[in-house]
């Protein structure tokens, strides 16, 4: 029988990596699994060595005051792969952790392929990295057509996915929209240490909403992990149009009935995109992370849309600008000028056209997955 150990380390990594091992497990049945995973890897019937929330840390502040619980996990996680001893160690996302348990494990067992899905951000800062990661991974999938030329300036072996964000899959629930408000979307973060942030401000711009106008529902789009820590911040707040919802479907169905949405910095926006949904980007960091970021950064903006466009498609309110004011002005702003975002939604749909793949992201990857296996 053969063996994959999939290694994430946040809940995004954890849903990207069960989408395509679920392709693989409708091709490929003779498999044995396990992982460093999340709710969704549960679902599909793959067991944790230990919960995925004990590793999920953002910024490098907190990485640094949990740096020896990090460490400790590191090499727990080396030492159940090397036990295990994995056809191939599929790592997804969280390079700082998962690719450095990924060069531990390739220098104790250089037979274990190591596949690493959703490629280090080397064009925004520590180019440097990828004389290293050569070293130590065996093939990289690529989310962006772009990405491929530093990859191959090194000789890294490599492959271009796309986006599963930006997957055309249609989902339809009926008679789950309770009344005939419009509606937002609201983003906050996977994590909890992101949405403890910004829920203080996305309350006080859904308050200074109602005020102005009461016909508005407000959608916050949670994972099944972060559901109950804004359910518990929001239940004492007198707000009886908002709701949190962290199934899969039920968030595409909404946000394709949405008028607007709110995201925190990140490639959600491409879904938001996809669904031709106008949007602003929010995001804010605590003062000494934002200056370490600011000085090793090497773009001007934050958001995926307008890195590759090398301007403001989609507005950014960031730090000082992420505060409830400035969210409620442009929102209202945009709501009142449609126009603004109907050209937004051009430029995004134009960019999407040029970094989606032919098949889809998830296909892609089981196929190599498979592939390498057979190899």
């Amino acid at each position: 029988m053969k063996k994959i150990f999939v290694l994430t380390g946040e809940p995004s990594g954890d849903k990207l990596a069960s989408t395509a091992i679920s392709k693989l497990q409708k091709d490929y049945t003779n498999i044995e699994y396990l992982s460093v995973g999340g709710s969704n890897l549960r679902k599909i019937g793959i067991d944790s060595i230990f919960d995925l929330k004990e590793i999920t840390y953002l910024g490098f502040t907190s990485v640094l005051f949990n740096i020896f619980k990090i460490n400790k996990r590191i090499n727990q996680t080396v030492k159940e792969i090397l036990k295990f001893n994995p056809d191939i160690l599929f790592s997804v996302d969280s390079p700082d952790f998962t690719l450095r348990v990924a060069e531990k494990v390739k220098k104790n067992n250089p037979q274990i392929k190591t596949i690493h899905y959703v490629a280090p951000q080397v064009w925004i800062w520590r180019k440097g990295r990828l004389k290293k990661i050569k070293k130590f991974i065996d093939h990289i999938l690529l989310l962006f057509d772009f990405e491929k030329k530093f990859f191959d300036e090194e000789g890294i072996n490599n492959t271009f996915v796309g986006h599963p964000l930006i997957e055309n899959n249609k989902i339809h629930i009926n008679n789950f929209i309770s009344n005939n408000k419009k509606i937002i979307s609201i983003f906050p973060g996977s994590r909890k240490s992101e949405t403890n942030v910004l829920l203080p401000i996305l309350i006080d711009f859904i308050n200074m909403m109602n005020k102005r106008n009461s016909n508005y529902n407000f959608i916050f789009h949670a994972t099944e992990e972060n559901k109950n820590n804004i359910d518990e911040y929001i239940k004492d707040k007198d707000l009886n149009n908002i709701d949190v919802i962290s199934d899969e479907n039920m968030k595409k169905e909404i946000l394709s009935n949405s008028i607007f949405a709110v995201c925190k910095s990140g490639t959600i926006s491409l879904q938001v995109c996809n669904a031709n949904v106008p949007s602003i980007i929010i995001y804010k960091l605590n003062f000494i992370n934002f200056m370490i970021f600011k000085l090793l950064i090497n773009v001007k903006f934050a958001n995926i849309i307008n890195i590759i466009n090398n301007k403001e498609v989609i507005p950014e309110l960031l730090q000082s600008e992420c505060n409830a004011k400035e969210i409620y002005n442009s929102v209202l702003y945009m709501l009142k000028n449609p126009e603004i975002g109907k050209k937004q939604l051009e430029q995004c749909n134009q960019t999407l056209k040029g970094i989606r793949s032919k098949s889809s992201s998830s296909s892609e990857v089981a196929k190599i997955l498979r592939n390498s296996l057979i190899g």
